[in-house]
């Protein structure tokens, strides 16, 4: 399974869409897959991409907030957490589990409490806010090797900005899916993001 350093955010989705979407995504070359808990039935979406795509993408969710909600996600099947916030229970939890780690951050010393929680990667999150100077500063002072996916504010137009400043990928949310849209255009959206990804860090 090839993975780009994308992760695609499908706030809202419901779950008959969860499938058609995430296959025109992984056709599009997107293979990291987030369905945050606040959409309707997250879980029961995430099951059925797990069933469908599992051997062709990492399937998981956003917006996890507690413990126990790690475990929902493990229950579904997902292998992929991501946060809004840097909580260090919620990091310690994911990682117990044997999933992958990716919690909210905005300050050196959230990005050093996940990084000692046991994050296996950073979400600078809202990107907007902080932006690519922010990031390069912030960059400076973190371990080499640190992996920083820049998202809120990243898009096709300013991926070169944010690759000059560190950032070693990306989650896209409403620049790749909002509720309403047919699959062809979540698929012609996907496409563009990924040519754009693949012109800076392919």
């Amino acid at each position: 399974m090839t993975h780009r350093n994308l992760i695609a955010i499908l706030r809202g989705i419901t779950p008959p869409e969860a499938i058609p979407v995430a296959r025109a995504l992984v056709d599009a070359g997107i293979t990291r897959i987030e369905v945050p808990l606040n959409s309707p039935q997250p879980l029961t979406s995430i099951v059925a991409m797990v069933d469908k795509l599992s051997s062709v993408a990492q399937i998981g969710a956003g917006t996890v907030l507690n413990v126990d909600q790690v475990q929902d996600v493990k229950d579904a099947g997902g292998k992929l957490v991501v946060s809004p916030n840097c909580d260090p229970e919620v990091i310690r939890a994911t990682k117990k589990l044997g999933l992958q780690s990716w919690p909210g951050v905005m300050t050196p010393t959230e990005c050093f409490a996940a990084l000692r929680a046991g994050a296996d990667g950073l979400k600078l999150f809202p990107g907007s806010l902080i932006g690519p100077d922010g990031l390069k500063a912030i960059r400076a002072v973190l371990p080499k090797g640190t992996k920083v996916l820049a998202v809120g504010g990243a898009g096709p137009d300013n991926f070169a900005a944010w690759a000059k400043a560190g950032a070693d990928g990306f989650g896209i949310g409403t620049a790749l899916y909002v509720p309403g849209l047919s699959v062809e255009e979540v698929a012609e959206r996907a496409a563009r993001i990924v040519a754009a990804y693949d012109e800076v860090l392919g």
